[in-house]
């Protein structure tokens, strides 16, 4: 499977090459012109990715390598050839959940209690496009866009997915009887932005309140049964549209996630609901597109990865 990595774009000098490995999918790294420094790896040694004649710049859409700007995050996908940077995503971030107020260019989200709240410009080259999947802009509904950081705040570029026709608090639980199925089939998505420090794994929509778990005393419970789970437990998740597949830690309860019951149509319709959500350098990793926003999954809940 190729790696992802996250890095922070900055100022560098170029070093020798050097054959390393690197520990985690993860890692900070410095633009160098063609190349991205990842730091050091376990020898001490300069681990660089290098920007290829076909690596495809993402920055809101446009991209190339003049968007590798000292200071912006970046995600990377790296080829399968090794070091080098097949696809990359500059400054890139996402805004889901609640819409709590709307201004003429501006909208306020509840992105839920591990989230806050932001605002997010919405600016006119980029208002068609939301308001298409996006056409009540109303408080109470939800939002879900693909934004560029910026440093006033995130910037909507175009919609994440297609808006829900309800009210989040109108969402019917599923039948206490149905059983919870042993594979998981919906939606996969993926949260925050380059540059966030959350550590690599999954935002799971039914971790476990009880106790020490970590999950949210009034998490909504989806519209799929889900068998619970708690921080720290894992599940496989595989991306049926391409086939990779990984066993990813549980990080964070997705809470915000169970409040969409929607389809992914990367690869035909995925069932209803959102079953899990990644953090982008995993979601990438397992060949999903950060600026497409999701792709149909497979999950199984605590055990290694089946496939």
């Amino acid at each position: 499977m190729a790696a992802s990595t996250t890095g922070a774009v900055g100022r560098g000098t170029a070093g020798g090459d050097s054959a390393v490995e690197t520990s985690g999918p993860a890692v900070a790294g410095t633009s160098m012109g063609r190349h991205i420094s990842l730091g050091q790896g376990p020898a001490g040694d300069e681990v660089r990715i290098a920007l290829r004649d076909d690596t495809s710049v993402w920055h809101g859409g446009r991209g190339g390598p003049a968007a590798l700007r000292p200071g912006r995050s970046v995600i990377i996908r790296q080829g399968e050839e090794g070091l080098s940077a097949g696809r990359v995503w500059v400054d890139i971030q996402r805004v889901a959940g609640t819409i709590v107020a709307c201004g003429r260019d501006t909208v306020e989200v509840d992105m839920g209690p591990h989230r806050g709240r932001t605002h997010v410009v919405i600016p006119p080259d980029a208002f068609e496009r939301v308001l298409v999947r996006h056409p009540r802009l109303e408080p109470g509904y939800l939002i879900d866009v693909i934004c560029v950081r910026t440093p006033e705040g995130p910037r909507a570029v175009r919609p994440g997915t297609s808006q829900p026709g309800y009210r989040p608090d109108d969402l019917a639980a599923p039948d206490a009887a149905e059983a919870v199925p042993g594979v998981l089939r919906g939606t996969a998505t993926w949260f925050g932005g380059a540059g966030d420090e959350t550590p690599d794994g999954a935002a799971y929509p039914a971790v476990d309140s009880e106790g020490y778990a970590g999950g949210c005393a009034d998490a909504p419970s989806g519209c799929v049964p889900f068998p619970y789970l708690s921080l720290g437990s894992g599940v496989a998740v595989r991306n049926e549209c391409g086939g990779r597949a990984a066993f990813v830690p549980v990080v964070e309860c997705g809470c915000t996630a169970a409040r969409f019951c929607d389809r992914c149509v990367e690869c035909g319709a995925s069932p209803r609901g959102r079953i899990v959500e990644l953090t982008p350098a995993v979601f990438a990793g397992l060949g999903g597109e950060l600026d497409a926003g999701c792709f149909n999954a497979e999950v199984r809940a605590g055990g290694a990865a089946p496939w």
